[in-house]
């Protein structure tokens, strides 16, 4: 499946310290639409102030990114990379608030043929166990025969300036061949690290959890 440059837009949802940078990248190349659910940081980020510190005014000034934290925006986009946070709650089990927020957005906005990327830190199963079925349930859509699905663990270290998105290898994995080569092409276009491509999305969900 060769991806056409024009075809594809693309849309990060949760600019935090990894979507933000991520964003960037990837407007380099493909048309991006940069959403988060709250308004302060989208006006901040529209001004060119980036209260994480990860990118300069200077940067975000001179990319092409649309800023948005209203959904009916999003619904023109056909490739989704979740970044969402994944706090630990207090006993010690992951909450996935925030990822299950985000999946139903997404699947209100989901079409044929459309791909949703997860980044976010989850346990193995997490993507194809919780994730998926929303997507399922709330677009009416049929897993990989209709939308497709894939996981990139995100292996930004907040406040590092040595090793970024560039410097740090990048691993994909997806629902089927077709969809990890998708991928990894739009990956690979706008990040200049190493992709490492791996059979399927269980192994890279555990390759996070092992470098956790």
């Amino acid at each position: 499946m060769k991806l056409s440059k024009k075809k594809i837009k693309i849309c990060v949802l949760g600019l935090g310290y990894v979507g933000l940078p991520l964003a960037l990248k990837l407007s380099k190349k493909f048309k991006v639409i940069g959403f988060d659910i709250n308004s302060k940081r989208i006006n901040q980020l529209k001004t060119g102030f980036d209260i994480t510190s990860e990118v300069t005014a200077h940067d975000l000034r001179k990319k092409k990114i649309s800023y948005t934290n209203n959904s009916k925006e999003i619904k023109r986009c056909n490739f989704f990379i979740i970044t969402v946070p994944t706090p630990v709650k207090k006993n010690k089990n992951p909450d996935l608030s925030y990822l299950r927020l985000a999946s139903k957005l997404v699947s209100k906005n989901l079409k044929k043929n459309d791909v949703v990327v997860y980044e976010s830190t989850t346990y193995p199963g997490c993507t194809e166990e919780i994730c998926v079925p929303i997507l399922k349930k709330h677009s009416n859509l049929r897993y990989n025969k209709e939308f497709f699905c894939g996981y990139s663990p995100e292996r930004v270290n907040p406040g590092d300036k040595k090793r970024k998105l560039n410097q740090i290898n990048k691993i994909v994995s997806a629902s089927n061949k077709k969809t990890l080569a998708q991928i990894s092409q739009i990956y690979n276009k706008s990040i200049k690290s190493k992709i490492i491509k791996v059979k399927s999305i269980k192994i890279a969900e555990g390759a996070k959890i092992i470098e956790n």
